[in-house]
């Protein structure tokens, strides 16, 4: 490949992601300080923000993300970390990965409509147990979903963010030789979990920072799953903003992006805290260490963190079950656990509708996908022919993981509003190619994580003995280096196919509403009375990161039938 291209790839990679970031900033603030030409708004002063904080529902909705967001992360990371104290020692736990793939496949939309069919008061759990075991004839008058305080919009969470914690704590563990320290500290008389808590976890968690920075930022500001699980009066504070920008008075846009400039520092304060407490407690760990105290409270502590996960495991499959219970229900009266009669009607009549939707999902996920692809090859290509060693290759991979994590770490909300703003000023709002390209900005981030480290762990010497046989640097690629990383090329393909059929809050705005997908129809459909209807649009959204994934497993072996150590 040729290396003055490749040269170019890095800074054309940032500008096409940071490019939108920063302009959305700026164009959220300008109006958060009273300046939106375009609405007449043309002076300077703080009236969005009065009228934010007067708003009736403020302090509540304010409260509620915060509670919503900080004990879901709390939570997340302690079972996540809890699981990797039990099963670290284990020989099978390198496959947990796999096991979790149906959850992190599984849009958080899709998880979030089914979730609420199956803790509803009239949901599949209570038909389980109906009226044999509670006596319940008709559905209890409790609040699952949109409770109050949140806590259906809490567990769900926990059903995308544990699996996902523990996949980059599991990539986190190849980086350090766990194996041999936890033997030393066994040797010494330390149980497992004890000894991967006091040993291994302080070199892994450095370098999964950033994922429970990225998980803490999306659960304070997370729109998709609050609007259908979290409370409706007051809703949570990026739900609060979105109203308002939707709303068909464009008065109400200023305090809107008051509101997400609030959500902004909200985060940035909450990481800061975070990063606080951590050191807190790293001194607590090492005053522990430093005793040299034995217990059972570790191991106990972690077998119940791995009972949890498995029940978060169980639900998650119990969610994809009764989504394509209901998708294929004809009636299902309250109590029966099961359908009564069954139907493939409601596909049929759907079928029509959802054309147009699922064609413009394929679309934009592999337009976003082949081009974050492309960006992150030639990043890739460009680095292994300019390696540094030492501390200047370590102080570049952190600015360039941090670069990396900042779509990840800034609230949707906060800059997706400017990002139309811009976008109307450049006459493409509304367009495909608009959605595609705020879809790249979330797209390519997890690609390059997902590819980087296969890449690079490439072995040079099958370059070399091609390039000394007469093979030229673009035939190397093409002949040897790509085929050797096919396999992982496709999984992180599919996985960035799977964040881009996912992506609610970017297709809505950059699609100014007039490009539909099957995400932002099935959240549309979620407040919706009739079930089937909705289970069918939820259930094709978590059925495309799927076929994804099928692809991406059985390309290799059906291209290389003859070649078992590429297969």
């Amino acid at each position: 490949m040729s290396r003055r291209l490749l040269r170019w790839a890095p800074p054309l990679t940032v500008v096409a992601f940071m490019l939108p970031i920063g302009a959305g900033l700026l164009g959220t603030l300008l109006p958060a300080l009273g300046h939106m030409p375009a609405i007449g708004a043309q002076g300077w002063g703080l009236q969005a923000w009065q009228t934010l904080l007067a708003y009736p529902g403020f302090v509540s909705s304010l409260q509620l993300t915060l509670f919503t967001g900080l004990l879901s992360t709390v939570l997340s990371v302690l079972l996540a970390l809890g699981l990797a104290a039990a099963v670290a020692h284990q020989r099978w736990a390198r496959r947990l990965g796999a096991w979790m793939a149906p959850v992190l496949a599984t849009p958080h939309s899709a998880l979030a409509i089914g979730f609420a069919f199956l803790i509803a008061p009239s949901g599949w759990l209570v038909r389980l147990v109906s009226p044999g075991l509670t006596g319940w004839s008709l559905p209890p008058d409790v609040s699952t979903v949109g409770h109050p305080a949140g806590l259906a919009l809490v567990a769900c969470l926990l059903l995308k963010e544990v699996p996902y914690l523990m996949l980059m704590t599991l990539g986190a563990l190849n980086q350090v030789a766990a194996p041999a320290h936890m033997a030393a500290a066994r040797a010494l008389g330390y149980r497992p979990a004890q000894a991967y808590v006091q040993v291994v976890l302080p070199q892994v968690y450095p370098q999964i920072r950033l994922p429970v920075y990225a998980v803490l930022a999306f659960s304070l500001s997370v729109v998709d799953v609050a609007m259908i699980l979290g409370p409706g009066n007051p809703p949570t504070l990026a739900v609060l903003a979105v109203r308002w920008f939707s709303a068909p008075d464009v008065q109400w846009y200023p305090p809107a992006a008051a509101a997400a400039m609030l959500l902004l520092g909200l985060v940035a304060g909450a990481i800061a805290l975070w990063h606080g407490l951590e050191r807190v407690v790293a001194r607590l760990g090492r005053w522990w260490a430093e005793s040299g105290r034995r217990s059972r409270v570790t191991s106990d502590l972690a077998l119940a963190a791995a009972a949890t996960c498995a029940v978060l495991l169980a639900a998650t499959m119990a969610v994809l079950v009764v989504l394509l219970l209901w998708s294929l229900t004809q009636h299902w009266r309250y109590p029966d656990a099961l359908p009564a009669a069954w139907t493939l009607a409601h596909w049929q009549q759907q079928g029509v509708s959802l054309v147009g939707p699922a064609t413009n999902t394929w679309v934009i996920g592999l337009a976003s996908t082949l081009v974050a692809l492309a960006l992150v090859v030639a990043c890739l290509e460009n680095e292994s022919l300019h390696q540094r060693s030492g501390a200047a290759a370590s102080s570049v991979g952190q600015r360039s993981l941090w670069l990396l994590y900042l779509p990840l770490l800034v609230p949707q909300v906060a800059f997706l509003f400017g990002a139309q703003v811009l976008l109307v000023r450049v006459s493409l709002d509304g367009q495909i190619g608009a959605v595609i390209w705020t879809h790249l900005i979330f797209v390519l981030p997890y690609l390059f994580l997902s590819l980087a480290e296969p890449w690079r762990a490439f072995d040079v010497r099958y370059a070399r003995t091609a390039a000394s046989l007469g093979a030229s640097p673009w035939r190397v690629f093409w002949r040897i280096k790509l085929p050797i990383l096919l396999k992982p090329t496709l999984i992180a393909c599919a996985v960035a196919f799977a964040v881009s059929v996912g992506q609610y809050l970017p297709t809505l705005f950059a699609g100014s509403g007039r490009v539909a997908t099957l995400t932002t129809e099935a959240v549309t459909l979620s407040s919706g009375a009739d079930r089937r209807v909705t289970a069918v649009w939820a259930m094709l959204q978590a059925a495309l990161p799927f076929i994804a994934y099928a692809l991406a497993a059985a390309l290799p072996r059906l291209l290389f039938v003859n070649r078992k150590g590429l297969a």
